[in-house]
């Protein structure tokens, strides 16, 4: 008789990359929650039309009270997570009252009415350290006293092929019985990933709009591109943003790998960030896929990165579409956590829940 699917509830679901993990990983994923509408249509688009569920996260416990939402999760053995990261994250504020800063709170609510055998929390690393660890120690304490035994680490995506120079922190908790989890180890025997094994194969688009649904220029050349295609026929989310003739200028004179220092110094103030005018460096894993696009560009084509190449950068496979206007699908990809990366994890945790 084949074994059930472990099944998955993903708070502060987003576009779904945590989801898109464990699914790879052979887990049975129930429902995404989150309060962003345009990235649960990109969720549902991709896991079914009655699995992503618009709520409040702060508001959750009117979701407990009917019926089918608790028929639903029923049975939860896992609940993953990436509670918002602005109010920890370099690029942000970082302001200790931030109201993002308690969302965990409505996670481990959920987590204490569900009461799975696991959970797995995303965050930025500066989370450890920021406020001098407030909230990092209340959460791994506020799991402790739920009955779960916590451990932690700060990942760095390259080291588990992915093409991203991408560091994130995983706090994962499991029920006593089943010990502490161990981290999955990285491969650090292989080669990275570069920016150009990932999206060299991708139409440059120099004198083409592009598409949100287009035909590929190339056959696959990379095990990387072959596996993010997985069988795909349709290039999806792959248009390009137009810029002013004065901008495509000034991306002209960056070099691959470049950034505004590259540029005549009376060009250096003309975007006020330390980010601007950075081109990916093709021979190496990117810089952080972010949530914006304005700043970094593609390191060949005179434009930034397209939907289709900072969702490949991530590691979503081609078959994943992203929905709701442009700056939304740019915000959708980068505030995901890798797949890959996801699906690292998952596959570890799998074999401690058999």
């Amino acid at each position: 008789m084949k074994a059930k699917k472990p099944r998955v509830l993903d708070i502060f679901c987003g576009a779904g990359g945590f989801s898109e993990g464990f699914r790879q990983a052979g887990f049975e994923i129930v429902a995404g929650i989150d309060d962003d509408a345009q990235a649960l249509q990109t969720y549902t688009k991709n896991f079914g039309s009655k699995k992503g569920i618009l709520w409040n996260l702060e508001k959750v416990d009117p979701l407990f009270k009917k019926s089918s939402a608790k028929e639903m999760f029923h049975n939860i053995e896992v609940i993953i997570g990436g509670p918002p990261c602005q109010g920890f994250s370099i690029a942000g504020k970082r302001k200790i009252c931030d109201p993002r800063n308690n969302l965990y709170k409505a996670y481990l609510n959920l987590i204490d009415s569900i009461k799975p055998r696991a959970v797995v929390i995303e965050n930025v690393p500066t989370m450890k350290t920021l406020f001098e660890g407030l909230y990092f120690h209340s959460i791994i304490c506020d799991l402790e006293k739920l009955g779960f035994v916590v451990n932690h680490e700060i990942l760095t995506a390259e080291r588990y092929g992915i093409p991203q120079k991408r560091k994130r922190l995983f706090i994962v908790g499991m029920v006593r019985e089943l010990g502490l989890f161990a981290f999955p180890s990285p491969k650090d025997g292989s080669k990275p990933v570069t920016c150009r094994d990932a999206i060299s194969d991708l139409p440059l688009l120099s004198s083409n709009p592009g598409a949100d649904k287009m035909s590929y220029s190339h056959a696959p050349k990379t095990p990387y591109q072959k596996g993010m295609r997985n069988g795909c026929r349709i290039l999806k989310n792959h248009w390009a943003v137009i810029h002013t003739e004065k901008t495509k200028k000034i991306i002209s004179m960056v070099p691959d790998g470049g950034n505004y220092k590259s540029l005549p110094e009376k060009l250096w103030r003309t975007r006020k960030v330390n980010i601007a005018w950075t081109r990916m460096n093709s021979n190496s894993p990117c810089f952080t896929i972010d949530a914006g696009h304005n700043h970094h560009f593609h390191y060949k084509a005179n434009r930034v990165p397209t939907v289709r190449e900072c969702a490949r950068i991530q590691s979503f496979p081609d078959h994943f579409y992203f929905s709701g206007n442009k700056t939304s699908q740019f915000r959708q990809v980068g505030n995901a956590v890798p797949p890959l990366l996801a699906r690292s994890i998952a596959q570890k945790l799998k074999k401690v829940l058999r």
